[in-house]
């Protein structure tokens, strides 16, 4: 039998009470200690009067793109947001969770001049994440074109990832979810939801994905088993990929990803579904599925925007992930240490804010995007 039959099974079984005492809710919450070495923190409003910011990046020489999920691309220059959108954006769906999501720079940027953005794509009726590469001059994106459309042709406006990370080999990580109701197809190496690609600048698949020898798989996937990653960020330092995804209620997850790795969505989770009952009997994960190093429980923090700290402005800070909270409303800093979370420090929780980005600026400052009809650009600098 299977490993997706057992899960059936076992659903059935707990949804027939036959297993009452092995599908009960056990879950329990995990504190984890603040670290020692914090800082005093200011907070500073950049700039306010954003529609639901998603994504941001730095320009060189000053300067910032922040992407509104409504589907507009916004100048932040000399502290003043331009009055003008940047013009030569995709035309993106614009539904609940759906919309223009994030943006990257290359690592040539400063020469190549070329800015990637993620986006949903298509009808209410049948979407897709999508990538789009254009090149940006003086407030216009260029000769843009989609170079990436994910297979999955899903209904809703759920779940779509979008996160972007570069790698150090030139090729980039692009983050899908589930599509919400598809959290099965996570399992299925045929299509896109619930994986992570791996692309060349141009779109095409990457050469050396793990995954692309096996029988059926598309061979752009990177890894695959996630719900809805909507972090992702690449250590500087180390190389180590880190990413979070949402779990549904209880069960967002911190993981080191590695490629072909299974991170085990849905077959192997702590969460719950929203009605309340257990989504899969199984919540170790064994040898077959990566467990997460950080798991939230009960209570869901719906964890979005992903950086490593790396910088001089807040040194006993360095190596610490910080990690936006949309239900959370907060800005998590979390220590790991030999492939363990060891400490939390929340941040920002008496700002009443759900944070949808986190980035470390040139300026080792850490900036964070809110996301509200009235968002805003907030500025993190050590007050002491």
């Amino acid at each position: 039998m299977s490993i997706r039959a057992i899960y059936r099974s076992a659903l059935v079984i707990c949804a027939l009470g036959l297993l009452a005492s092995g599908c009960a809710d056990n879950r329990q919450a995990v504190e984890l200690p603040e670290p020692a070495t914090g800082h005093a923190v200011l907070v500073e409003t950049v700039i306010e009067g954003l529609e639901h910011p998603w994504g941001l990046a730095f320009l060189p020489g000053g300067g910032m793109l922040v992407t509104e999920r409504t589907g507009d691309l916004r100048l932040i220059r000399d502290g003043a947001l331009a009055e003008e959108p940047v013009s030569g954006v995709p035309e993106v769906l614009a539904l609940s969770q759906g919309g223009l999501l994030d943006i990257a720079l290359p690592p040539d940027f400063e020469t190549s001049s070329l800015v990637y953005l993620s986006f949903a794509s298509g009808t209410a009726q049948s979407n897709n994440t999508a990538l789009y590469r254009a090149r940006y001059e003086d407030g216009a994106l260029l000769d843009g074109g989609v170079i990436w459309t994910s297979q999955m042709n899903k209904t809703g406006g759920a779940h779509f990832g979008g996160r972007i990370a570069f790698m150090d080999d030139g090729t980039l990580l692009l983050t899908l979810g589930d599509g919400f109701e598809f959290r099965e197809e996570a399992q299925n190496l045929e299509n896109h939801f619930g994986t992570i690609v791996r692309l060349n600048p141009d779109g095409s698949p990457a050469s050396g994905n793990p995954l692309a020898g096996e029988d059926g798989a598309l061979s752009d996937i990177w890894t695959y088993g996630h719900r809805n990653v909507q972090g992702i960020a690449i250590d500087p330092a180390t190389g180590i990929v880190w990413a979070h995804e949402h779990g549904p209620r209880g069960g967002d997850e911190l993981n080191i990803i590695e490629g072909g790795n299974n991170y085990g969505w849905p077959i192997v989770t702590a969460g719950l579904d929203y009605s309340g009952a257990r989504i899969s009997p199984f919540t170790e994960h064994g040898q077959d599925y990566t467990a997460p190093l950080r798991e939230w429980l009960p209570d869901s923090i719906a964890p979005s925007g992903l950086a490593v700290y790396r910088g001089e402005a807040f040194p006993n800070w360095n190596g610490d992930l910080l990690i936006g909270a949309l239900a959370g409303q907060a800005l998590h800093r979390v220590r790991v240490e030999n492939g363990q979370a060891i400490a939390e420090e929340i941040l920002l929780a008496d700002e009443g804010a759900r944070i949808r980005d986190v980035r470390v600026g040139p300026d080792g400052l850490v900036y964070v995007l809110t996301d509200h009809a009235n968002g805003a650009v907030l500025r993190l600098s050590p007050a002491d």
